[in-house]
Order: C-alpha cells, then sequence, then structure tokens
C-alpha cells in the first residue's frame, strides 16, 4: 500500500491567500463526548471553555474571529483510542477543519498507526507528553519520530509545561533540541511558543533556530514587548498562529497578536501565509 507523504494531503478545495488565518492549534470533541470532556479538562487545569468543545462551537468561534481554517489536534490518552479519534478525524475533514490524529507511546501497533494515519492523507500526528506518559527525548520514542519522518507527516507536540500537571521537565527545550539534532528532517511543529512557561529556556536553546513554533496559549502570558521581541528575534517563517481554543478566545488571539504591531508581511506570514507552505495548500 502507497504511503502517502505531507506532500500528497489534499485539502479539499481550500484555498488561502496572504489574508487568510489559519489556526494550528484547537482542540474539539465529537458532539456525545464533548460535554463530558469539557468539563473535565475545564476543573483539572483549572481553564475557562470559550465554546462547547464541538466541532460545530469551533466553527461558530471561527466565523466570529475571522478564521479561514482550524488544525483540531486530538491527543490518544490510551492506545485503544487511536482507531476512534482516526475514523472521527476523516468524518470530521473539510476546507477548514484540518484535524491530526494521535498515537500513544505505548501501542504495541504505534509503527502501523502512523504509516495508517500518512495512507489516510491526514497531516500529521499530535503528541503530549504529559497526558501520554513519556519524556520528549526518551529512546522508546525515537522509533515513532523516525517513522513520521519517513512519511512526511507534521508532529505537533505539546511543549513546556502543563497546567494541569506538575511543573516535571518532561517536555523542555534541550529535550526538544536532542530529538531534533538526531531528526533534522522532522516536521516538528513545538506548541506554545516553543515551551509554554519555560520561555527563557525556550529563548536559551531554540530563539533564532529553523524551528516551528505555534502561538497557542502564550502571548497571553506575557507582556507585549516581550511578546514582540520573541516573535521578532525568531525567523518569521518558522512561526505560526494558534490559539488552543476552546481554551482561548480565538477573536481576542487575533486581536493580541495584531496589536503587537508587527510588519504586514510578518502578520500575514505569522496569520497564515506560513501555515499554508507547511501544509502545502496553495
Amino acid at each position: 500500500m502507497k504511503t502517502m507523504l505531507i506532500t500528497d494531503f489534499k485539502s479539499q478545495e481550500f484555498q488561502t491567500n496572504k489574508m487568510s488565518i489559519i489556526d494550528f492549534h484547537t482542540h474539539a470533541f465529537a458532539d456525545a463526548l464533548a460535554p463530558r470532556a469539557i468539563a473535565k479538562l475545564s476543573q483539572s487545569a483549572n481553564a475557562r471553555a470559550y465554546h462547547d468543545g464541538t466541532v460545530t462551537g469551533l466553527l461558530s468561534s471561527m466565523d466570529h474571529a475571522g478564521i479561514d481554517c482550524s488544525l483540531i489536534l486530538s491527543i490518544a490518552t490510551r492506545p485503544e483510542q487511536f482507531e476512534p479519534i482516526l475514523r472521527w478525524s476523516e468524518q470530521i475533514r473539510s476546507k477548514r477543519i484540518l484535524p491530526l490524529a494521535s498515537v500513544h507511546p505505548d501501542d504495541p501497533q504505534a509503527l502501523a498507526h502512523i504509516r495508517q494515519v500518512a495512507e489516510a492523507g491526514l497531516p500529521g500526528i499530535k503528541l503530549h507528553p504529559y497526558y501520554q506518559n513519556f519524556r520528549l527525548d526518551e529512546g522508546r520514542m525515537l522509533p515513532l519520530y523516525e517513522v513520521i519522518q519517513d512519511c512526511g507527516l507534521l508532529l505537533i507536540c505539546h511543549t513546556g509545561f502543563d497546567q494541569a500537571f506538575p511543573r516535571d521537565r518532561r517536555a523542555e527545550p534541550k529535550r526538544i533540541m536532542r530529538v531534533l539534532d538526531q531528526l533534522p528532517k522532522l516536521k516538528f511543529v513545538a506548541t506554545h511558543l516553543g515551551a509554554w512557561c519555560d520561555w527563557e529556556e525556550m529563548r536559551r536553546h531554540m530563539l533564532g533556530r529553523p524551528i516551528w513554533m505555534d502561538l497557542a496559549f502564550a502571548l497571553e502570558f506575557m507582556d507585549a514587548t516581550t511578546s514582540r521581541a520573541l516573535l521578532m528575534e525568531h525567523p518569521a517563517e518558522y512561526l505560526l498562529f494558534g490559539t488552543d481554543s476552546p481554551w482561548a478566545d480565538q477573536t481576542e488571539a487575533v486581536g493580541q497578536l495584531r496589536r503587537l504591531g508587527l510588519a504586514r508581511e510578518l502578520e500575514d506570514m505569522i496569520l497564515g501565509g506560513n501555515a499554508a507552505r507547511l501544509l502545502n495548500i496553495h
């Protein structure tokens, strides 16, 4: 069976231009699961949800914010969740919704499942070191990363701390760099501006290097001067707009970026141009 590379990914008829906005980091759940998931996650992370956690709720939020397309990042917290997540992702995929699949590191079929994601034409895999209980650079993860790389898939990984967990340094910048030094062709996206609430370490080890970072749930935790300086110091083509919706207000996130006073070309690249290039959307 032919392995489908990211360059084969069919984004249906979605077209972009420099003014299009792509949210590279959102979450949603199947309608039946959403109420329970939102209630549980809101409590564990002490976080407010800005919509009901459904795809319909996300689309309504996107409409209000002027966002053209969102990536939905699911997380398999148990190995047996791979198939349901994959099936649901295939069902909800559309011009405006690009879902990523997820595999669990404890899944004995993880490598085959990664290839299955590529064959299904989804753009990548989401991993989360806290919810899936691994350290980003531990040896058992390297075979998974290698297959993700060989398939041409994106790897979007939670990086930095997580407010629902103790501050165990399982996804810190030094671990990220150990992985990328071994697998320089891996299409790795570090979420939350490289490392949530560990931005000094991000600055020390990652800033200025050709590493994709999304901005989800990051700018609101620092002042505008710091945010602007970090974005100006990183390669412009490696910055991706993201919100972490429903845990952030997409409308406010767009406004927050625009209020930084970045050059229009850089702002357009962050809001959608870089994502379109990475996803091979023309």
